[in-house]
């Protein structure tokens, strides 16, 4: 059987390059699963919990946002930030979460900053998310 191709690059470093039996990404409209075959595309890919199964097996990433293409059985993963789903530390998501919360108060919508800190709620939120708010 036909495998995918998997890989997961950041800015940093690539975090992952593996052969899986199906992908399931956190697109820009919603989660989308991708099979040996699937037609190309592009997406934006929000924060959120990318998985790839494997034989039954399941494994499970934080993805921070980013872009995926997808062709030729592989899946290409730009995000801005990756990490396993069981290395995330949840209480410092929390402390940013709540720090980021806790500035948004003294910003108005029109402030510069307050894109920048609604996208760290989010992606925080997304983050002890996909840790199952351990």
């Amino acid at each position: 059987m036909a495998k995918l191709t998997v890989e997961i690059v950041t800015p940093e470093k690539r975090i992952l390059s593996v052969q899986a039996d199906e992908a399931i990404v956190p697109g820009s409209r919603g989660l989308f699963g991708v099979r040996p075959g699937h037609a190309p595309f592009l997406s934006l890919v929000e924060p959120g919990e990318l998985t790839l199964i494997d034989a039954g097996r399941r494994e499970s990433f934080f993805i921070a946002g980013g872009f995926v293409e997808v062709g030729n059985d592989k899946v290409l993963v730009l995000a801005d930030g990756a990490e396993p789903v069981a290395g995330i530390d949840v209480e410092a998501a929390r402390k940013r979460l709540a720090e980021a919360q806790e500035r948004l108060k003294g910003l108005s919508s029109e402030d510069a900053r307050f894109q920048a800190e609604q996208a760290t709620v989010r992606r925080e939120t997304a983050r002890m998310t996909a840790a199952g708010g351990r």
